[in-house]
């Protein structure tokens, strides 16, 4: 079926066209953490939503409820946030973080975060230095907007495995409009905050945020990129 649909008169582009154009974002796409003070356009914002609102989801259920604040709506967030983080409040998670990285994960996470740190001049060590940057995803990395993305609780871990791929989805298509993202699971750890400064009700459950605009290709952090695992190292075939 998916054969025929993009061989019908109505596909754009050929099979290896759209798995190409599929793999050109997926290469491109990075966590951006700095991003230029210009506002997205709000009919652009409107067309990377209604992208993102095709993801895929257990019986269509679309569980995902989006609030983008931007302007000084964004800003009285970002204080309010960022108050409570740097004063060491919160870690109030939804769901569940975990518990701890171990083996390859460690590995990874590892590298991750050593590749930030070098390319930022912090020395390995400095605890004081990693928790100064890690209070920027509170700054939303200077990003224009922030999406908050939240779930109805009796969908429980599912409806947040929905969000996930929804997350996924909002950020390849901004990243086809010439947008940069960065998900940031740190802003879920201020659940309670969120709720009470949204007015949210206490059946919502904070999957997590995305801040988003235009990135500052001229900033030193945002000159690395993350490795991937291969796909020997993460997919097991099963023919026999």
């Amino acid at each position: 079926m998916a054969d025929a649909a993009a061989n019908s008169p109505k596909a754009r582009y050929k099979n290896e066209d759209r798995i190409g154009v599929l793999e050109e974002l997926l290469g491109e796409r990075y966590s951006v953490r700095a991003f230029l003070p210009k506002p997205v356009p709000r009919e652009t914002i409107e067309r990377l939503l209604i992208a993102a609102q095709r993801t895929a989801s257990w019986c269509n259920s679309q569980p995902w409820q989006v609030i983008i604040a931007s302007g000084e709506a964004k800003e009285r967030f970002r204080k309010a946030i960022y108050k409570e983080a740097s004063g060491g409040l919160g870690d109030d998670y939804d769901f569940t973080p975990p518990r701890e990285y171990v083996g390859v994960y460690l590995e990874r996470r590892r590298e991750s975060g050593f590749q930030l740190y070098n390319t930022l001049g912090i020395a390995r060590g400095d605890k004081t230095a990693y928790a100064k940057q890690a209070l920027e995803n509170y700054n939303f990395f200077g990003a224009p907007h922030v999406a908050i993305i939240h779930t109805d609780e009796p969908l429980g871990v599912y409806g947040a495995i929905d969000c996930g791929a929804y997350v996924g989805n909002f950020m390849l298509a901004a990243q086809a409009l010439g947008l940069g993202t960065i998900p940031q699971a740190a802003l879920a750890r201020h659940s309670k905050l969120i709720r009470r400064h949204f007015n949210l009700p206490d059946d919502r459950r904070i999957v997590c945020g995305i801040s988003f605009g235009f990135a500052d290709h001229a900033h030193l952090v945002n000159s690395y990129r993350t490795s991937r695992a291969k796909v020997a190292d993460t997919v097991t075939f099963v023919e026999e």
